[in-house]
């Protein structure tokens, strides 16, 4: 006679959890990522015979650390990789590099400071 009483209760119990809502039924907390800062300032460059410009803008509050690469064309001409310099918030930068004679390619890297 208990095993029928405590079966009913157990059999109540499950029909009890099952007829709840689903928003009802507790669930693990699962953190989600925040969604990803903008970073990193915009780059314009120009190429003018073995000189190069480029200025770089940053709208965004994180300091940026942009630096000038400058590939040459000639393999005797050295190539050069500006050192680091923090472009803070709202703050436009103008980097400058130069070849000897032909300049293959340039880019900008960007860091977070």
């Amino acid at each position: 006679m208990r095993l029928s009483r405590s079966l009913a209760s157990v059999t109540v119990a499950v029909a009890l959890v099952m007829s709840l809502p689903y928003e009802a039924v507790p669930h693990a907390r699962v953190k989600r990522p925040l969604a990803a800062q903008p970073f990193g300032a915009e780059c314009r460059t120009r190429v003018t015979g073995s000189h190069v410009t480029a200025y770089c803008h940053n709208p965004y509050p994180q300091t940026d650390g942009v630096s000038l690469h400058v590939e040459c064309a000639k393999w005797w001409d050295l190539d050069t990789d500006g050192a680091p310099v923090d472009t803070g918030p709202a703050m436009t930068v103008r980097l400058t590099g130069r070849c000897w004679e032909d300049v293959r390619s340039v880019w900008v890297s960007h860091q977070r400071r």
